[in-house]
């Protein structure tokens, strides 16, 4: 199915299937496709693999409260014992979705190493052994700037309390770069829409865009040497109806932009010298970006992506992420802010 969205709107795609056992990731970039998988990640039965991959310091630096490594490891190794339960705290959720950017994130690079030119194949001199003695790894023939669509599926994404949850474990784990359409799976259909597609495509591509694809709605990213709480650019646009809007983006920082699915926005974004939008640093971009679930979610954190390392600083900085996204609900615990969504528990 992620083959049927990028022949169906002929962008580049990339995509992941967030198992409970295993991680699988998919491209489809200038008309290449690839799938990899990773059979020892997942959500579930899996999950401890996930910690055995990193340092327990890569999951908690998701976290908006303090845990101790200990608490932390309990928690997962209870999940991979209990494979089946869902949380039953905002902590708990908060834990398992760190643990989700981190197995997309390892499934990513897997799958980024496999994409790239083979070795040995011949190079621009005409040398046939170039390829397999240079001393590092051919880069991935991906770029980031120049994908479209980013989609997921998977029990975890689908079912997640809010949209805004989903899509920022997808901007988070995928990083993307510049103006990027962001998409999920309504129910869990993908897969077995996917099976359909091989007998009835045109079936399977109809149910698939009226019941299955959820349009979260659209990232965009100002990437490079970011300067926290410094001016990054300025935005300007115009949301349906002629209503006009403008901004200026802080470096550090997430927006969102309420823009129903369906509607359409014209956005002129100007970037300060240094800064890219997914053009070229500090040049400028106009562009007609679309609405979701989610709306418009404006990146300013900078790429790479690293939450900070000073503990007090890294959980501020991470409750003003979710409370920009309304992406949970009120929560209490060592620290968090009595605000990192609007709204009571759920």
């Amino acid at each position: 199915m992620f083959r049927r969205v990028a022949e169906r709107f002929r962008e580049n795609v990339l995509g992941v299937g967030l198992g409970g056992a295993t991680t699988n990731v998919y491209s489809i970039y200038r008309g290449k496709y690839l799938a990899t998988l990773s059979a020892n990640l997942g959500m579930s039965y899996s999950i401890y693999n996930v910690l055995r991959e990193i340092e327990a310091g890569r999951i908690t630096r998701w976290l908006p409260f303090r845990v101790e490594e200990e608490a932390l490891c309990n928690s997962i190794h209870n999940k991979a014992t209990h494979p089946t339960t869902i949380p039953q705290t905002i902590e708990d959720l908060l834990i398992e979705h760190a643990v989700a950017r981190e197995a997309i994130r390892l499934g990513l690079q897997e799958h980024m190493t496999l994409a790239s030119p083979l070795r040995g194949a011949v190079s621009e001199t005409g040398l046939i052994g170039a390829g397999f003695t240079a001393s590092e790894a051919p880069a991935s023939y991906i770029d980031m700037k120049e994908v479209d669509w980013i989609c997921g599926t998977g029990g975890l994404l689908s079912h997640a309390p809010r949209r805004a949850q989903s899509a920022l474990i997808l901007i988070d784990s995928f990083q993307p770069e510049g103006v990027t359409k962001l998409a999920q799976d309504s129910i869990f259909m993908m897969p077995h829409l996917g099976v359909i597609s091989t007998v009835h495509p045109d079936a399977a591509l109809e149910i698939f865009e009226r019941d299955c694809l959820v349009r979260l709605g659209t990232c965009v990213t100002f990437a490079g040497a970011m300067d926290e709480d410094r001016e990054a650019g300025r935005l300007e646009g115009e949301l349906p109806g002629g209503e006009p809007f403008d901004a200026d983006i802080r470096g550090g920082a997430m927006m969102r932009i309420p823009l129903d699915p369906g509607d359409r926005a014209t956005l002129r974004i100007e970037p300060r010298k240094g800064v890219d939008v997914g053009k070229e640093p500090g040049r400028r971009l106009e562009t007609v970006v679309e609405g979701g679930e989610v709306g418009i979610i404006i990146d300013a954190r900078g790429r790479p992506l690293e939450p900070p390392g000073d503990e007090e600083e890294r959980i501020g900085r991470l409750l003003d992420w979710l409370q920009a996204l309304e992406a949970y609900p009120r929560g209490h615990r060592d620290g968090m802010r009595d605000a990192v969504g609007p709204g009571g528990t759920e």
